[in-house]
């Protein structure tokens, strides 16, 4: 084959912007680690203050806010000030559907023997 030659049939895909890529590669940055995963997971249910993501991931305080920091940095996560309490939230509904295919996904490897 020679290298004008094409290992496929058929047009080639073309790709998004390279700042698009990179800032795609930041929310899967932000979303590899088991913690950030079970946040937006609890997030893609409803809008949660911090103590209930402590109370519901049984972490400590200080590590779901560090989590939390890292995910709003890549704008997976909005938080809204409430009185004394921020209430976070997913930032978009394909954040919910990245994260729930991706456990689906590890589900399925584990079930085949």
């Amino acid at each position: 084959m020679s290298v004008t030659e094409s290992c496929t049939e058929g047009p080639v895909t073309p790709l998004p912007s390279r700042e698009t890529l990179t800032a795609a590669g930041e929310i899967l940055r932000a979303l590899a680690a088991p913690v950030r995963i079970a946040i937006v997971l609890q997030l893609q249910e409803s809008e949660r203050c911090v103590h209930e993501l402590v109370g519901a991931l049984d972490v400590t305080q200080p590590l779901i806010s560090q989590h939390l920091r890292i995910l709003k940095a890549a704008g997976v996560v909005h938080g809204e000030r409430h009185g004394r309490e921020v209430m976070y939230r997913l930032a978009d509904d394909h954040l919910a559907h990245i994260v729930v295919d991706a456990v689906a996904h590890a589900q399925e490897g584990r079930s085949t023997p």
